[in-house]
C-alpha cells in the first residue's frame, strides 16, 4: 500500500484528486443542497406540486424573501419548474423537476444520517471542547 492508508469502507483514486475545475463545480453544487432551506423546499416538493403560501406554511419560520430566493435559485440550477396558471389572480405552482427529484434520496439519506448521528456528534464536540479547555488551562 502506498503513503495514504486506505480507510476501511473507502476507495483511493489514483492520480491527482486536486483538480480546481472540479472542486468549484462540487462547491458550487453542494452550497446550493447543503444549505437548509434547499433542503427544506426540496423535501417538501417532493410530495407533489405547491403553492409559494403553501411551502412557506409547511416549513414554518422561512421568511417571504428567503423562499423566494431559494426557490428562484433551485429554478434557476433546474431542479425546481415553476408554473404560471393563467388565472385572475395568476396562480403559480412550483415542483420539482427530474433533476430535482434525483435529489430527494441523497438529501433524504443525509439528513436521516444527521439525525441517527447526532447524539454522537454533540458527545465528540462535548469530548473535545473540555480536553482543548484542559489543556489552555
Amino acid at each position: 500500500m502506498t503513503a495514504r492508508r486506505k480507510q476501511e469502507g473507502t476507495s483511493v483514486l489514483p492520480g491527482n484528486l486536486h483538480v480546481p475545475e472540479d472542486c468549484r463545480a462540487v462547491s458550487e453544487v453542494l452550497s446550493r443542497v447543503g444549505d437548509k432551506w434547499t433542503i427544506l423546499v426540496v423535501g417538501e416538493l417532493g410530495n407533489g406540486p405547491r403553492r409559494f403560501n403553501e411551502i412557506r406554511r409547511s416549513l414554518g419560520s422561512i421568511s417571504q424573501r428567503m423562499l423566494t430566493l431559494t426557490l428562484r435559485g433551485l429554478e434557476r440550477d433546474g431542479m425546481v419548474l415553476r408554473t404560471v396558471f393563467p388565472t385572475v389572480p395568476p396562480r403559480v405552482e412550483y415542483e420539482l423537476t427530474e433533476l430535482g427529484r434525483s435529489l430527494l434520496e441523497p438529501v433524504s439519506g443525509l439528513g436521516l444520517w444527521a439525525r441517527q448521528h447526532s447524539a454522537a456528534i454533540q458527545e465528540a464536540r462535548r469530548r473535545f471542547d473540555e480536553t482543548a479547555a484542559n489543556a489552555n488551562a
